[in-house]
């Protein structure tokens, strides 16, 4: 059990000015999205006393719908959390606040030292292990519980593979995929 206060920051606030203030309009962003995303990001980690700096990588990336925010500094490690929960949950908040500011349906996607791109490369290659185990034994394997992002990870790597098909079972936070042997025609 946990018990966590909250305090409402106010949003007619001036931003936070730092580092990070200045790499975004040091790369000409002029982009409102990702304006209001860094400095709700400087502010809560302002608030959390985390010694982070966060700079914008993309204004809008076409994968993400959105501006990409990486962090990086002595406390990035903090950020990352069990498996990428605590990022996850910092990228939420901050959508949920950039949305309720713009009024718009904008992602917002963090990144702590290129964490993501490094997980989705150890899951597709743990994907491709796992299915080719599935392929020689015939056997089915369910993977651990894992993030809707990370089994979508799970099913894009392994969707035009010959031998094997994905699926996920499960419930909730016990949601997990389950790679399988496909099944030929019979006849």
């Amino acid at each position: 059990m946990a018990r966590v206060r909250v305090a409402r920051i106010s949003v007619t606030g001036a931003p936070v000015t730092g580092a990070s203030d200045t790499a975004a309009s040091e790369t000409g962003a002029s982009d409102t999205a990702a304006n209001v995303a860094i400095a709700t990001v400087n502010r809560i980690l302002d608030h959390a006393g985390v010694s982070v700096v966060s700079t914008l990588r993309s204004v809008h990336d076409p994968d993400v719908g959105g501006p990409i925010i990486d962090l990086s500094g002595e406390d990035s490690g903090l950020l990352i959390g069990r498996r990428g929960q605590t990022l996850q949950s910092l990228q939420f908040l901050v959508n949920m606040i950039t949305r309720k500011q713009l009024g718009d349906d904008v992602r917002v996607a963090l990144d702590v030292e290129h964490y993501r791109q490094r997980r989705e490369a150890s899951l597709r290659d743990m994907a491709g292990k796992v299915a080719a185990r599935v392929a020689q034994t015939g056997h089915s394997i369910t993977l651990e519980p894992m993030s809707a992002a990370d089994r979508r990870v799970v099913h894009l790597s392994l969707a035009d593979h010959d031998a094997v098909s994905t699926e996920s079972v499960g419930f909730g936070d016990e949601r997990k995929v389950s790679i399988i042997l496909k099944r030929t025609p019979s006849g």
